[in-house]
């Protein structure tokens, strides 16, 4: 696995508008060596689609494709979120005041050696901060 992905990066795969080159290689890079995400990664993804639906950015069809496009990336699950939740999870989300689900992309990255990829500004800072390299997105 090549990367911690988040939610903000997956669905910018998801639509047109918030594309961009570094995001659409990233996208061919996670196909060929895979990726890793905290285990509330779904949830968090498949919300953003209901949420873009609500919103008439697309239609059920069409979130439904799109639901089965992410959940077939090749981007394992960590099984061990839960646990650290209790641990270095919450203390991130203390020291750099981050929501919880987003410390826990920032302790997975830490915890696994690996790369963030998000396009988060908060989550960006907090991981340049703890030396946590990150994926060179660009999140404008």
């Amino acid at each position: 696995m090549n990367c911690v992905i988040d939610s903000s990066v997956a669905l910018s795969w998801c639509f047109e508008d918030e594309r961009t080159a570094a995001t659409k290689a990233l996208l061919e890079g996670v196909g060929e060596a895979g990726a890793v995400a905290p285990q509330h990664w779904p949830l968090e993804v498949l919300n953003g689609l209901m949420m873009a639906e609500r919103r008439q950015r697309v239609d059920a069809g069409k979130r439904r494709r799109l639901a089965e496009f992410l959940r077939d990336l090749p981007i394992a699950l960590d099984t061990d979120t839960a646990i650290q939740l209790w641990r270095g999870t919450q203390s991130l989300a203390e020291r750099f005041r981050l929501t919880v689900y987003d410390a826990a992309y920032l302790e997975l990255a830490q915890r696994k050696r690996l790369p963030l990829a998000s396009l988060d500004l908060d989550l960006r800072k907090a991981a340049t901060a703890l030396g946590v390299p990150i994926l060179g997105l660009d999140p404008d």
